[in-house]
């Protein structure tokens, strides 16, 4: 009976002989899962100490009688360290120890949320939102490089796809706990206080959870164990002159690849339409005269179908790796559709809202998680500073969504900050085009 068990769970049996090819799957398996949910985890937990803001804007702006141009700037500032902050931290993360560095940014964006509730004017609000954003910025280039580490080419849109979950795990559920703690008038700051509590708890869990290559368990690296070319050289161990050389990597391996730029000039449309619905999306449904008990639950849609579109848009990427770009274009296209559909049929509805944030939620997130894909194959032995890159650009676009849809709202109205976001999506679309036309993307890789 327990043979079967052990049969079933993929263990083989007791009385076999196990052979070191099988004990090294088995352990190699083990350590792949445990890393990649544990990355999602702690993604997921970055979201609930960012992306409640966004649940409490409107309530914030009402309350201390704060423009939406002032908020917006607060935002911008925001998003300009954060920008910084992920290609910084990206040429950090090559050379650290991916489990540490994620776990203590965490921890410490956990911290300024805790003063950021604590605050009630907007020179400390502008003050640790952008210490936030500081720390934020350590989120994602650890996750790239033990992606990197972890999983081969060949499988990478797959296992990208999944990490990718945690922007829609976090976001969703940042949003059903931030709209039901406003809902349940435990008061704004409480979508700071409570998330901080448990970002803290899971950034104990990941020091615990993870570990920062094959390798450094004593396992071949990935490369060898799929037998899938040759491993990258780890850039923390070398020389002195191994480590000046580091600035001749980055220059060959991100700064002088076409591809990696022409992604990350997408990225900035990709974000202004993700960080419109994202952080400005409450305000939309407010405007529209939707309750907010609504709020959390349609921002969540978006977050959930965007799931869905980032694990489709990885799994075909997988199917026609040397052509990813050409998921993103059609993602791009369909989005475009759809935000031209939104504009031409403002909604009070709450069914139709959700519907149409969905739609969009499902068509934006899958050229977000192939921009990284793309960066970071290009780029295998800096994958953490190409993406952080990329993200550098994202939250350029991201500043410039704040900013101007604060100005936009306050000028001109809602429906002119829809128009923005459909220009920004057509804008993307066209430069994912163009990286197609120039063949920018290597026919061969993998």
């Amino acid at each position: 009976m327990i043979d079967s068990l052990l049969t079933r769970l993929g263990i083989p049996p007791r009385r076999s002989q196990i052979t070191f090819e099988e004990s090294l799957k088995f352990t190699y398996d083990y350590w792949r899962s445990r890393t990649l949910y544990s990355m999602l985890l702690g993604y997921a937990a970055f979201y609930f100490v960012r992306k409640n803001i966004a649940i409490a804007n409107p309530v914030m702006r009402e309350e201390l009688g704060i423009s939406a141009t002032a908020f917006g700037v607060v935002l911008t500032g925001h998003s300009i360290i954060y920008g910084l902050s992920k290609f910084f931290s990206g040429i950090l993360a090559d050379r650290s120890n991916a489990r540490y560095f994620m776990a203590i940014g965490l921890f410490l964006s956990a911290v300024m949320n805790y003063f950021f509730g604590l605050s009630s004017s907007l020179l400390f609000f502008g003050t640790f939102w952008m210490l936030n954003g500081l720390f934020q910025g350590s989120g994602v280039p650890p996750c790239s490089r033990m992606l990197t580490a972890w999983f081969s080419k060949k499988e990478s849109g797959t296992y990208w796809g999944i990490w990718n979950a945690s922007h829609q795990v976090g976001g969703a559920g940042i949003s059903l706990l931030a709209g039901y703690l406003i809902t349940a008038e435990y008061g704004w700051r409480a979508t700071f206080y409570i998330p901080a509590t448990l970002a803290v708890i899971v950034s104990l869990l990941l020091v615990l959870l993870l570990r920062d290559r094959p390798t450094s368990l004593g396992l071949p690296p990935i490369e060898e164990f799929k037998k899938d070319g040759t491993a990258p050289p780890d850039l923390r161990s070398g020389s002195q002159a191994d480590q000046i050389n580091t600035f001749s990597i980055l220059r060959s391996e991100v700064l002088n690849k076409p591809i990696i730029w022409i992604v990350s000039l997408a990225n900035i449309f990709i974000y202004i339409v993700r960080i419109g619905f994202l952080d400005w999306g409450t305000t939309y449904l407010n405007e529209s005269g939707l309750e907010e008990s609504s709020w959390g639950i349609i921002i969540a849609i978006f977050e959930i179908t965007g799931l869905a579109g980032a694990l489709a848009a990885g799994a075909l990427s997988d199917r026609m790796t040397a052509r990813r770009g050409m998921v993103a274009v059609a993602s791009m296209a369909l989005l475009t559709i759809c935000l031209l559909l939104f504009w031409h049929f403002p909604t009070s509805d709450p069914w139709q809202a959700a519907f149409f944030f969905g739609l969009i939620g499902l068509f934006v997130y899958g050229p977000q998680l192939l921009v990284a894909v793309i960066a970071a194959q290009a780029a295998p032995r800096a994958a953490g500073t190409a993406v952080g890159l990329t993200g550098l650009a994202g939250y350029l676009g991201s500043s410039l969504c704040s900013i101007l849809t604060g100005v936009f709202l306050d000028n001109f109205g809602i429906d002119s900050v829809v128009l923005f976001y459909l220009a920004s999506a057509i804008i993307g679309t066209l430069l994912f085009v163009v990286s197609l036309i120039m063949e920018a993307e290597p026919r061969n890789a993998a």
